[in-house]
């Protein structure tokens, strides 16, 4: 085989996946014209939903004007805090029942018991207890967060092998030393795992949690555009939470690829 031929595989790949990738965006791209054309039309009337040129408009004056950057760095600090503190105490309990049976005793029945309970049901009893201002909103996303984050990092630390933990110790790691050296970096990819079902959680959270009183944020911008029948602010508030969820999402999977660089399947990619 020549050195053109070599050349010419990648090329021949290049084009055939870029194809594939411009077919699965024709029928986004057919729906968002139908959407605009049955707007226009009058068939999809403006007070049931916006037309495409409509939202983009609206967007756009809304970044020009500041008031989408001001509501979405609210939002972003709240979802912040409240993943920050669900994955801090999910990891702590995780670690608590993973690494000892006695823990697992004391505080999986809990944690089982609680993560049935419907998170969003509990806003009224959380409103109650911490008033209508930030908490309750922090703590419906912390409180939601918990959970996946709980129960990936315990799959992940008990799913360590075990014959990997007793050549750990013939080579005279124990204690912290083998929980640090073994044990963590074996239960790493279930807590990315988590992680990721944690950010998509506390996204849909922060949804709710934005209707509680709200001064500012894109839950704020929710409810003023229902009182008024803004559908097009409602749609571009909606696409952003949209954004947050995938951004999320993209930023775990970088810290997966360096973090697990050193598994076979990243590898192989």
């Amino acid at each position: 085989m020549s050195l053109a031929d070599t050349v010419r595989f990648p090329a021949t790949f290049t084009g055939v996946r870029w194809a594939g990738l411009g077919r699965r965006w024709v029928s986004p791209i057919l729906l968002l014209v139908l959407w605009e054309i049955g707007a226009r039309t009058g068939l999809i009337p403006s007070r049931v939903l916006a037309a495409p040129s409509a939202v983009a408009a609206t967007f756009w004056g809304m970044l020009v004007s500041g008031e989408l950057p001001t509501n979405l760095a609210v939002s972003f600090v709240r979802v912040a805090i409240g993943l920050l503190a669900g994955v801090a105490v999910g990891s702590g309990l995780a670690l608590t029942a993973g690494l000892s049976r006695l823990g697992e005793d004391a505080v999986d029945p809990l944690v089982q018991m609680l993560r049935t309970l419907p998170v969003l049901a509990l806003s009224p009893l959380f409103i109650v207890w911490f008033g209508i201002d930030e908490t309750p909103k922090l703590t419906l996303i912390a409180f939601a967060v918990v959970f996946p984050v709980y129960l990936n990092l315990f799959n992940g630390i008990r799913a360590v092998d075990p014959r990997l933990i007793e050549a750990a110790r013939s080579f005279g790691l124990s204690g912290w030393s083998l929980i640090r050296e073994v044990v963590l970096p074996g239960a790493l990819p279930s807590f990315l795992l988590g992680l990721r079902f944690a950010l998509a959680v506390a996204i849909l959270v922060l949804v709710v949690a934005e209707q509680i009183n709200a001064q500012a944020g894109l839950g704020y911008l929710i409810n003023n555009a229902r009182d008024f029948m803004r559908t097009d602010i409602i749609v571009v508030c909606l696409i952003i939470y949209a954004l947050l969820g995938l951004g999320a999402d993209s930023l775990v999977r970088a810290v997966e690829r360096r973090a697990l660089a050193w598994r076979p399947s990243f590898l192989r990619t």
